[in-house]
Formats: C-alpha cells, structure tokens, sequence
C-alpha cells in the first residue's frame, strides 16, 4: 500500500495507471484496493479524478494487451501440444474452449473485465484464439472504463474509508477463486472417472 501510495504521489495519475497495468500482469495486490486509493487520493485534492479514471483504464488497457500478447504467442496449435501433454486434458478440450471464445469472446471480454480473477485471466485465450486486436482493446477498455470509474468514484465518495470497497467486493474474489477451484476439481475427477468406465 506505501508503494502505491509512493506511486502516485510521484507520478500522480500515471501513478495509479501504472499500478493497475502491473495488477493486470501480476496481481500482487488487486484493483478493489488500488482503485479505491485513487479515488481517496483525488478526493484529497493530490490528483485529478478524471485523470485518474483515464490513466487508470489505460493502465488496464496495457495490461490487458501483455497478456493477450502472451497468448497469441502461445496460439491454438502450441497450446494443443501443449493440452497433449497435460493430464485429463485433451485437444478437443482445446478446440472446444476456442469455439466457444469465438462465439462469446467479445462478452467474455466486456463481462470480464468487471470479475475479479477474472479480468487478467481473459486476455489470454483472447489472444490465443486471434480475437482482432482492436475489438479486443475496444471492448477490454469499455469494460475497464466501468469497473475503474464505479472503484475510484466509491473511493472518492468514501474518503478515509475507501477501503470498505475491498472489504465489501473481497467476498467477490472469494467466490471467483472457490469457483475456479471446483471446477477444476470437478473437471478432473470427471475425467479420472471417464477413463475407469
């Protein structure tokens, strides 16, 4: 937190974007706080609001855009070599999951970006499956745009006790990973009992 804090007082709104762009790469301490602290700082007078809400949201932007790089490096015939090698995950399994980005990608993307985990983990098989790149930052910055407004804005409103918006949107988080870890869990158990029948 003294980090970010540091950040953005010496850098002021690029601060803060640049605390969310490296959030969005390696999540160390994740945007319900570091969004809100933006919003308390410009409350404060140190930095401007709308400076913070664009700076941010090209932050998330350029974030975003590592990690679809990462992925579209990866591609879809690399990753299938790669499935062919990994337990209980087969090639189908990868071409299944790329007809269905094709198919829901662009609101996977939006929706996305507003779901804590979620919002880094999304960029890659966007650019795995060769989501075009503009579609991708348009709608990666649409829904950038929203969740970082509504955070600061809560941060701003909120003042000294900004982080509530953490305390409150935590649970969120919670959730997201319990999910991500039941359906892996229920993935492979699946698997293990399909090759026993």
């Amino acid at each position: 937190m003294d980090w970010i804090t540091g950040l953005m007082e010496a850098l002021g709104s690029p601060g803060a974007g640049l605390a969310v762009a490296l959030e969005n790469v390696f999540p160390p301490v994740p945007s319900e706080v570091i969004l809100p602290l933006a919003g308390f700082t410009a409350g404060q007078g140190k930095i401007s609001l709308v400076a913070a809400i664009l700076w941010t949201t090209a932050g998330s932007v350029v974030g975003a855009l590592l990690l679809y790089g990462l992925g579209a490096w990866l591609g879809l015939e690399r990753l299938r070599k790669v499935a062919d090698r990994i337990p209980f995950v087969t090639v189908s399994d990868v071409d299944k999951s790329d007809e269905w980005f094709d198919k829901h990608g662009t609101k996977a993307v939006f929706i996305g970006r507003m779901v804590p985990v979620v919002r880094s983990l999304i960029s890659i098989p966007a650019g795995v499956s060769g989501m075009p790149i503009v579609k991708f930052t348009l709608y990666t910055a649409a829904g950038s745009l929203l969740w970082n407004s509504a955070l600061i804005l809560a941060g701003y409103a909120l003042g000294e006790n900004y982080e509530l918006v953490d305390r409150y949107l935590g649970w969120v988080s919670t959730v997201v990973l319990a999910a991500l870890v039941i359906a892996i869990v229920w993935f492979a158990v699946s698997r293990v009992k399909a090759r026993r029948s």
